[in-house]
């Protein structure tokens, strides 16, 4: 499993963690704010685009809650490896 950390602005908060939902391969993302754990969000694998998307407003609007009271943090996201998510399949 691949890990990737983007450092952001606050107000850039909510649109990254969107478009990292998006993407689709993502297991795992984490809002860190000093080194800290604020928020996570555990992503389902497989789920249809729409789902995630409905499940996920309440935890946007927090993340959105978030990001109005930091000038930066920073998005730590799990990414899953495609030639493990192969293997999973077998």
């Amino acid at each position: 499993m691949a890990t990737e950390k983007f450092t952001v602005s606050g107000s850039q908060v909510l649109e990254k963690v969107k478009q990292l939902i998006r993407e689709g391969n993502i297991r795992r993302v984490r809002l860190l704010h000093n080194d800290r754990t604020i928020i996570e969000i555990p992503l389902s694998l497989g789920a249809p685009a729409a789902a995630i998307t409905i499940m996920a407003a309440p935890i946007l609007a927090a993340i959105g809650a978030f990001a109005a009271l930091v000038t930066e943090c920073t998005i730590e996201v799990e990414k899953v490896d495609s030639d493990s998510a192969d293997t999973d399949k077998e």
